[in-house]
């Protein structure tokens, strides 16, 4: 009789992961996890505490993820080339990851260590590439938001298939990121 691998922490967290990766945020249940890694449910409770602590694994790992793509890829740039990189970077990780994306959307709201560590190393990054723009408090905080609710909002469409009109898309947003730039520098002034 062959024996079952042990399942850890790490096992449970890269279920759960492929699991949100191939069918969505909402599909990571304990009954999906276990299923993916041929334990019975209650067998799952031996590494986690609940399915909010599952779910928020998979949010921290995905930001997490995010945040190093997301590095790699300003690397060396600042200011409007470093926003522009970022936002193709994220654009594409949304893009590859539609059901981790969705997942850290819908969790990073909470509070959890493990949740807070890399959101804040998210909008540390975006505030040091807004950097060349001196951006005085709270402002620098609107900026990230107003960058992020443009990606997202551009995401969110796409997936929806709510750019209907035959313009390229890429176009469109590279002209928002050019109002964006424009509204930056003229606080700056």
């Amino acid at each position: 009789m062959a024996r079952r691998a042990r399942i850890t922490r790490e096992a449970v967290l890269m279920a759960a992961v492929q699991v949100a990766d191939t069918e969505g945020g909402e599909a990571v249940t304990i009954a999906a996890v276990s299923k993916a890694l041929g334990i019975k449910p209650p067998s799952l409770y031996n590494h986690i505490g609940s399915l909010e602590e599952l779910r928020a694994m998979v949010a921290a790992y995905t930001l997490r993820n995010l945040n190093e793509q997301l590095g790699e890829a300003v690397q060396g740039l600042c200011g409007k080339e470093a926003v522009r990189a970022f936002s193709h970077r994220y654009m594409s990780f949304a893009r590859e990851h539609p059901g981790l994306y969705e997942t850290v959307q819908s969790l990073t709201a909470l509070q959890e260590e493990e949740i807070k560590q890399p959101s804040e190393q998210l909008v540390q990054l975006c505030l040091d590439m807004l950097e060349p723009f001196q951006l005085p408090e709270p402002q620098g905080i609107h900026a990230v938001r107003g960058l992020r609710s443009l990606i997202h909002g551009f995401i969110s469409l796409e997936r929806m298939s709510g750019f209907g009109i035959p313009l390229e898309v890429r176009d469109s947003f590279e002209y928002n990121l050019d109002l964006l730039f424009a509204g930056l520098e003229a606080n700056r002034s």
